[in-house]
């Protein structure tokens, strides 16, 4: 049985067309060693990243009708961050199917959270062009939403504080802010706001307000610092 055979009974899917979910689990690394492919699943990662954090997203507006935007986008960040996208690749196994060069997997690449994590992605953007939206929201209710009870039970620090806590650990000095641009007349403003980290731009958010613009460049933050980790 191929390994694409087996990924697809492991995620409990049938695809309409088979060679998007193997396209979703070529790593980049594997094309150097086989020419006979001509793609590695970068494209699918990048539509799989902005459909899941829509329909997250639209999850979360609708269950939690009273929260705020900065609750929100914390929430959202936890689901879709790379630890809880490399636990649910762990979960389904789908390490055990990607497609690796050897040189990658002798590097612990079936096991490395990132590339766990951006397969996840790609599994997502292949299920929507396969099937449609609800098909890919179904998946993401299945595997990656129904971690939120576990979630909403811990305490939910703010982005900021988190980002702090993280990035003191690593031994660099409170990350510091500062707004790079407004816009818009006096009643609606957006700000963007500018977060660096060791005294180097990290990452940008936009927002309402100041301090919502802040909130959202943390979450940013937060988003780019667990890749690196």
């Amino acid at each position: 049985m191929k390994s694409d055979d087996v990924a697809e009974k492991k995620l409990g899917l049938k695809f309409k067309d088979p060679a998007l979910l193997h396209k979703a689990l070529i790593h980049r690394s594997h094309l150097n060693e086989n020419p006979v492919e001509d793609e590695s699943n970068e494209r699918l990662e990048f539509l799989g990243d902005a459909i899941l954090e829509f329909v997250v997203s639209d999850f979360l507006f609708k269950k939690f009708p009273k929260e705020n935007e900065g609750h929100l986008t914390t929430l959202r960040a936890k689901l879709v961050d790379t630890s809880s996208l490399a636990q649910t690749a762990t979960e389904l196994k789908i390490g055990e199917y990607i497609y690796l060069s050897h040189g990658e997997e002798r590097g612990s690449g079936r096991t490395n959270k990132s590339l766990l994590a951006d397969t996840v992605e790609a599994i997502i953007g292949a299920l929507y062009l396969d099937d449609g939206l609800p098909a890919v929201t179904s998946f993401i209710e299945k595997y990656i939403l129904k971690k939120i009870p576990e979630i909403v039970k811990k305490s939910l620090k703010d982005p900021k504080s988190l980002l702090q806590e993280y990035v003191q650990a690593a031994g660099f000095a409170t990350p510091s802010y500062k707004v790079v641009s407004e816009s818009g007349p006096d009643h609606l403003k957006n700000f963007t706001v500018e977060v660096l980290v060791d005294k180097k731009p990290f990452a940008r958010g936009s927002g309402s307000s100041k301090q919502v613009a802040t909130q959202v460049a943390a979450t940013s933050a937060l988003k780019e610092w667990s890749k690196r980790a």
